[in-house]
């Protein structure tokens, strides 16, 4: 008797938890490949989720895709770094109470050879025209990310469309392309963030930084519950505002890789 008091007591436990973890409420998040790779929501979507009783199902995508979803009605928040696109996406009414969160750099790496003699350059338009003139490998994100989107308009500012062996498109995540990059020997457009995230496990250098058309930041924006219904826009906005509140501003700031800060936030 008392061995069957024990079964049926464990497998109340169970079903409990069970019906807890039912009970919780799931937001999806389109967001990019940089807030994952360099592990800024691992730090942060703990406190929110433990704040909600809900759980975060990140899909790390590049920021066109990642709107592309928020378009959809296929996630409830995105947390994206192309302003142009994040303005369109709230314009042409997919999102409402579009939120800066946070910011950072990009910065072009390469390798310590540096054969296109580009380090120190603080004109990034004339550091891709040398890379170009000498054919030196560059790998391209190539995916519609917030830097794809970046890397096209730098290119453009040099007056270059980049074509040839030289210039390979990967369709990867920023992680990705930077092991790429590291592996041929190549240069790379990166977010600082992602990069301070992999060094030890890459060569790559920075190579060109500062100029301020490298500027990065990083907006949230709740998907429009009157374009979806079915989004979860109350949850959705209560980790806009987590991330642009207190707690969660505090958090970005004092998250380091490498001893380094990866993201800053705005001074309010």
């Amino acid at each position: 008797m008392k061995q069957l008091r024990m079964v049926l007591f464990s497998l109340m436990i169970v079903l409990l938890l069970a019906g807890a973890a039912l009970a919780q409420e799931h937001l999806k998040l389109a967001t990019t490949t940089s807030t994952e790779n360099s592990g800024l929501l691992s730090a942060l979507l703990p406190t929110f989720e433990a704040q909600n009783n809900c759980k975060v199902d990140v899909i790390a995508v590049g920021t066109g895709k990642a709107i592309k979803l928020g378009m959809a009605g296929d996630v409830d928040v995105i947390l994206v770094h192309a302003r142009a696109k994040e303005d369109a996406f709230v314009d042409g009414g997919y999102g409402v109470d579009r939120q800066d969160v946070m910011y950072n750099d990009f910065v072009v790496v390469g390798p310590p050879a540096d054969p296109a003699g580009i380090k120190g350059t603080s004109d990034v338009a004339a550091a891709l025209a040398k890379i170009a003139h000498s054919k030196a490998t560059f790998v391209s994100r190539g995916d519609e990310s917030g830097t794809h989107f970046k890397e096209l308009a730098l290119w453009k500012a040099a007056d270059l469309k980049p074509a040839g062996d030289w210039y390979l498109e990967a369709g990867r995540g920023m992680g990705e392309v930077l092991t790429m990059a590291d592996e041929r020997q190549g240069y790379a457009l990166t977010d600082r963030g992602t990069y301070i995230a992999y060094q030890g496990k890459i060569d790559l250098q920075v190579v060109v930084e500062g100029d301020k058309r490298l500027f990065n930041p990083y907006g949230v924006i709740p998907v429009n519950p009157a374009k979806h219904p079915h989004a979860k826009y109350e949850l959705a906005t209560a980790f806009a505002n987590f991330l642009t509140g207190e707690t969660g501003q505090k958090m970005i700031d004092g998250y380091r890789k490498n001893n380094q800060q990866l993201f800053f936030t705005y001074e309010k």
